[in-house]
């Protein structure tokens, strides 16, 4: 069996005009999901920010198809980051001679797919599942100690003068 070389297809769109913040919304929805259902959850979405990332996911599925010749199926969302981009700054004329401004914020957003038919006989591990937190769902390994012992202040009737 000849092994392909495993790599990550990225698609980049640079200064797309929106707040990182609404397009975060979005990425947040589809990071770790596989192609097909990520195209039917951005069709579905009432946001504006979805339409730019669902041309950029299918940009990086035909990258993907074209520059290691995947099938769409065996693909997965890998990395989906958005980073704030320059912000254009406009001034709007307003009465007395006067100047508003105007900053329309920009984004960069990168998707990336990799293809899991690629990793056959592997153990496939999902980087986006915190193993730490996991972990910490276990039980603890200490014993419960009960002491007898009564504290001295269930006693007092709580008073200010009753502090030693």
């Amino acid at each position: 069996m000849i092994k392909k070389n495993k790599t990550k297809i990225y698609a980049l769109g640079q200064h797309i005009s929106m707040s990182a913040h609404k397009a975060r919304r979005v990425i947040d929805q589809i990071r770790g999901r596989s192609y097909e259902e990520t195209l039917m959850i951005l069709e579905l979405m009432p946001y504006q920010a979805s339409y730019s990332i669902f041309k950029l996911v299918y940009s990086a599925a035909a990258n993907a198809s074209d520059n290691i010749g995947s099938d769409e199926t065996n693909l997965i969302i890998c990395k989906a980051e958005v980073n704030e981009g320059t912000t254009v700054k406009k001034l709007k004329p307003r009465a007395r001679g006067r100047s508003y401004p105007i900053k329309r914020p920009t984004c960069h957003i990168t998707i990336g797919v990799k293809d899991i038919s690629l990793y056959e006989g592997e153990f496939f591990v999902d980087p986006y599942i915190n193993t730490d937190y996991l972990t910490s769902l276990k039980k603890p390994r200490w014993k419960n100690t009960y002491t007898n012992t009564i504290d001295e202040n269930v006693s007092s009737s709580g008073g200010v003068w009753d502090k030693k």
